[in-house]
């Protein structure tokens, strides 16, 4: 790798930090190379990206960013998950961490906040961004539809009542 190159790898990764939301560090010393495109493949399902870069070039990407206390991380053979969801990167890290025991969560960072592999793994227990937006909108939707309901339930009673009166009547 030339000096242009490592420029430009160094670019990406500053931008990269700058923008994600969460990055998520882990050793990943002895996984195959099907095991490390298949967590590529569920990361990128999840929203999410993996990349391996050089630790000292990502050293050099962090300074002046949000998470560059993920820098004491950098040593050895890491990999850097990211995402602009803060739940999709550690959730399937810690994932995949539980089905190969190779890949050891480190730690990471959320913004400005560290977090150890114990705060990885409690992130990932959160919902998603998805999941919320889904129940924020069923709990708004509930006193909607109960309206409807109690606004529907005298009519509905009212019918009824005439229809037993009727069949009484006819009876």
């Amino acid at each position: 790798m030339d000096r242009a190159e490592k420029k430009e790898l160094v670019a990406e990764l500053s931008e990269v930090f700058q923008k994600t939301s969460v990055v998520v560090v882990a050793h990943y010393s002895g996984l195959t190379v099907a095991q490390m495109q298949d967590l590529r493949k569920r990361m990128r399902a999840a929203g999410a990206s993996v990349q391996v870069a050089k630790n000292r070039l990502a050293k050099i990407a962090l300074e002046g960013t949000d998470v560059a206390s993920i820098g004491s991380l950098m040593k050895g053979p890491t990999l850097i998950a990211y995402s602009d969801d803060p739940v999709a990167a550690p959730k399937v890290a810690v994932a995949f961490a539980k089905d190969h025991d190779k890949l050891v969560i480190l730690g990471g960072a959320m913004g400005t906040t560290a977090l150890n592999p114990n705060g990885v793994k409690s992130l990932a227990t959160m919902p998603s961004l998805d999941e919320l937006r889904a129940k924020l909108v069923g709990l708004l939707n509930a006193p909607a539809t109960k309206v409807a309901q109690l606004a529907n339930a005298p009519a509905s009673k009212l019918a009824r009542v005439f229809g037993a009166y009727a069949k009484r009547d006819a009876a």
